[in-house]
């Protein structure tokens, strides 16, 4: 299987800061403002962009990770506990919520994301930050802040690395 880097960790780098700064323009500033990483690697992701923001702007963000297993449309149903580890819970009520993953890819992730998002409570606004768009969505779905756009093909994957799970920071692509 032929590995090929699209997005090194400086590349990386530098699309999440482009991404933080969009999300600081489009929300003017970070006031009522909670990210949440679609887990695994959309959380390291969320924390990440959270930091900058923080730098930015001296004012801390709310992260949270959700886990959508319950809420695919494509996997069977186990027990439902909304996702999300109550120890990270934060009222999402009138805020306005960033949704953060690695990859859109389908949309079905996403749509899961929403679906436990707006169980939990009713934000003012939700919008989706994805490090890589690969097209190919099967639901009208669209990322408004994306790191990078690749074009794939069906039998390609992109797979993100992080830090925090990989060791290293990269995007890279294989058939």
């Amino acid at each position: 299987m032929a590995e090929k880097v699209v997005l090194d960790q400086a590349a990386m780098q530098r699309a999440l800061t482009r991404i933080t700064y969009e999300i600081l323009e489009r929300n003017k500033g970070g006031q009522d403002l909670i990210l949440v990483g679609v887990k695994t690697r959309g959380e390291f992701l969320a924390q990440r962009i959270a930091n900058r923001l923080e730098q930015l702007e001296q004012v801390q963000i709310p992260v949270m990770a959700i886990d959508i297993t319950n809420y695919r449309d494509d996997r069977l149903h186990e027990e439902d506990n909304f996702g999300l580890n109550p120890d990270e819970t934060v009222n999402i009520i009138d805020q306005k919520i960033v949704l953060v993953d690695d990859v859109l890819y389908t949309g079905r992730t996403t749509r899961a994301a929403l679906d436990a998002l707006i169980q939990i409570g009713r934000p003012q606004a939700i919008s989706l930050a994805v490090l890589v768009d690969r097209g190919h969505r099967e639901l009208p779905i669209r990322a408004d802040f994306v790191g990078k756009n690749i074009p794939t093909a069906q039998t390609e994957k992109i797979r993100v690395l992080v830090e925090e799970v990989d060791g290293r920071d990269a995007v890279e692509i294989t058939n």
